[in-house]
């Protein structure tokens, strides 16, 4: 298998941080390249705008530049060292914007944590699924999905 780009799905969760651990290990055996992906619920603007009573598109600048210093932050976290790493956010339904920018890009693989910031929620995997769960069905190429425990363990071995 030849890896070239990596697309990092991220909602900047201990989970996520898992995904771009193992994303390292693979951009450094493979010299890949890294684009890290952040997706604006789309759903999450419209409940808040419709909440505070505004225009979702007045709330745009706001959450766009939240994203980007949690980018930043994310990425101090999880140390990149000297790997190639795009960051980029976009906006819309997380599963499917994941989907369309995989092929867009066209990268080889998608890594992603197992479940995000909200954790299992059961009643939602039951009807929705998580979103792990809906890019793979989506995507033609692998999608690797990390699960927390196994980055303990791992790194405990």
């Amino acid at each position: 298998m030849d890896l070239q780009v990596l697309l990092v799905a991220t909602d900047f969760s201990e989970c996520a941080a898992a995904a771009f651990q193992m994303a390292k290990k693979l951009a450094h055996r493979f010299h890949a390249k890294i684009i890290l992906l952040h997706v604006i619920n789309q759903r999450l603007v419209e409940q808040m705008s419709s909440h505070l009573q505004v225009e979702p598109d007045t709330l745009m600048p706001e959450f766009r530049e939240r994203s980007q210093q949690q980018l930043s932050e994310f990425l101090q976290r999880v140390e990149p060292g000297n790997l190639e790493v795009e960051s980029m956010v976009v906006v819309g339904l997380p599963f499917k914007e994941i989907a369309v920018m995989a092929r867009d890009l066209e990268v080889d693989l998608v890594i992603m944590g197992g479940y995000g910031r909200g954790g299992r929620g059961p009643i939602e995997e039951l009807f929705f699924g998580s979103t792990a769960e809906k890019v793979v069905r989506l995507l033609p190429c692998p999608v690797l999905c990390v699960p927390l425990p196994a980055i303990r363990e791992q790194g405990a071995a």
